[in-house]
């Protein structure tokens, strides 16, 4: 693990990036403090997953930087508090539910009990039994559901999520939020992505808009609706990046 001293957990700085010729992120600043939830929210194809691979050094910047507490995040140390959860997540299909979760723990150094594997899928409605099934038998809300419970338990100091509430009914969301309020008690920092914004308005201390290449706007949902003078943060959104009805 990092020793923490810096006061945030992630910092973007001037970062740039871009496939070829097409350029998707532009000089892209902002900072996420420590036991923040922070949304990152734009359309399909304008930047976030680029950004995200940049914070778990899966590619490199055209320019500028991302830091981890303080650290490059190209270096290999940082990886270790930082646990993602990918959009498409497809779980090993012949490994059993439980061993998943004992694997994804094991490539941070930790052991999990099996009894705190059963509570935290209790937390998500995911019945403890399928634990002893595999994977390939899962629906794709089950397979969210351990993608979720797997990453809480590698006890990284950051999550980053990439649409966590993906295939989740009504009150799996509902549960998922319970859940990701429980990670920030704990002083974590969460990062996620979403088209679902009324969760992001519901969960996230802080929003940061990205489109057209540049952030165009970060601060909390409150300030996003009133500066929009829109009641909901969908709209608001879509009044920010000129696409409003």
């Amino acid at each position: 693990m990092i020793e923490n001293k810096s006061h945030s957990a992630l910092d973007v700085v001037n970062l740039s990036a871009s496939y070829g010729s097409k350029q998707v992120l532009k000089d892209v600043s902002f900072s996420v403090g420590k036991g923040q939830t922070y949304g990152l929210i734009g359309l399909n194809g304008v930047g976030k997953t680029t950004l995200i691979k940049i914070a778990l050094g899966l590619k490199s910047p055209q320019s500028g930087c991302v830091t981890v507490f303080g650290r490059q995040s190209s270096d290999s140390a940082v990886r270790y508090d930082i646990s993602y959860l990918p959009e498409r997540f497809d779980p090993p299909w012949f490994l059993k539910g439980g061993e998943f979760v004992e694997f994804a723990a094991s490539l941070y150094g930790r052991k999990v009990l099996l009894s705190n594997i059963e509570s935290a899928c209790e937390k998500l409605a995911l019945d403890p039994k399928v634990l002893e099934n595999k994977v390939q038998t899962y629906s794709k809300g089950m397979r969210q559901k351990l993608g979720l419970v797997a990453t809480v338990l590698t006890g990284s100091q950051i999550l980053i999520l990439d649409e966590p509430m993906s295939g989740l009914d009504p009150l799996a969301r509902s549960l998922v939020k319970n859940l990701l309020r429980s990670v920030k008690e704990e002083g974590r920092t969460v990062i996620l992505s979403s088209h679902i914004l009324a969760d992001m308005d519901e969960i996230c201390d802080i929003v940061t808009v990205i489109d057209s290449c540049h952030v165009q706007f970060s601060g909390t949902p409150s300030e996003m609706k009133v500066q929009t003078q829109e009641q909901y943060l969908e709209k608001s959104f879509l009044k920010i990046i000129g696409k409003a009805a």
